[in-house]
């Protein structure tokens, strides 16, 4: 559950969201804060959704829970909650043993595929199957092309150009979504590839060591990009503290990995379902203590500034 090589990239995502301190605003009407909000035209309890973190024996759990359940716990759970839940790839899958399309499916199509970065022809063949599941989005995983794991096993991952991305976005007829973006240049040609979403990550720290956390770098990717495409960040949120900070840089929701991952281990799908509301209860504390609303309403103004 830790980092790449000293570990410092997955602790610089919990201490760029320390740094940002919310300003604490309590004079006015009384009012209850609403995070309903939409994704890609549906909508959803709250602009936090499970990330696609995948693959429970990488992280010791196969003893207690399998791949299927894991899939099923995190797709069916977060649907349970009114939000919903990625589902990745990793060198244990294939199309015959796609498990969080599988859970896709089960769910009615309410869930996403992101697939790593593997040859164009199997990528779309995972988007077809997605597909035929009536998936809401399907999408790559760039930073991918940097995983231990998939090389290890044989299982060849590669950088893609723009051509690829207009390539794969036009393979589907679903939402195309870019994930792995830590650098604005990068989400700019995602977005000139024709992504729907772009989601900033490192990956939660475990392919480069010494990146810079994802609160630091979404501002710069904000800047270039709000409005003309839908921006996601991941990266060392644990509280809906944190979700509203995200939310006052600019990015339009987020996702959760670790703690997705434990629930699901933990307590299934209503573990899922239990740290989703938990989330969800903690950011409607958070909005109301800092006078917003609605998630429309969320802006940089509630971030403190010494300057």
């Amino acid at each position: 559950m830790g980092g790449a090589g000293s570990g410092a990239s997955f602790t610089n995502n919990v201490k760029a969201l320390v740094k940002l301190k919310l300003l604490m605003r309590v004079v006015g009407k009384q009012f209850e804060p609403t995070t309903e909000t939409t994704f890609l035209g549906k909508k959803i309890s709250m602009p936090i959704m499970a990330a696609s973190v995948t693959g429970v024996n990488s992280f010791g759990g196969d003893n207690a829970i399998t791949e299927k359940e894991l899939c099923r716990a995190i797709v069916l759970g977060c649907k349970k909650a009114g939000t919903i839940g990625f589902r990745g790839d990793t060198y244990t899958y294939s199309l015959e043993n796609s498990f969080g399309i599988d859970a896709i499916a089960e769910a009615d199509g309410w869930g996403i595929k992101i697939v790593k970065p593997r040859e164009q022809r199997v990528i779309n063949d995972f988007y077809k199957k997605a597909e035929k599941a009536k998936a809401i989005a399907v999408g790559i995983d760039v930073d991918g092309c940097g995983s231990l794991i998939m090389a290890k096993h044989g299982k060849h991952v590669f950088n893609k150009t723009i051509d690829d991305l207009k390539e794969l976005k036009k393979a589907t007829k679903l939402p195309f979504i870019v994930k792995g973006l830590m650098y604005a240049e990068d989400a700019k040609k995602a977005v000139e590839a024709g992504a729907d979403v772009i989601v900033v990550s490192n990956h939660g720290g475990r392919v480069l060591d010494h990146s810079p956390g994802t609160a630091e770098v979404l501002p710069k990717v904000v800047t270039e990009l709000k409005g003309k495409t839908t921006i996601l960040v991941d990266g060392g949120i644990r509280t809906g503290y944190d979700v509203l900070k995200m939310l006052a840089l600019g990015a339009d929701g987020v996702l959760i990995g670790r703690d997705v991952i434990r629930a699901a281990v933990g307590g299934g799908i209503d573990g899922v379902y239990r740290i989703m509301d938990h989330f969800q209860k903690t950011l409607k504390k958070a909005m109301k203590m800092t006078a917003c609303k609605t998630i429309q309403e969320i802006s940089s103004d509630i971030i403190y500034s010494e300057a």
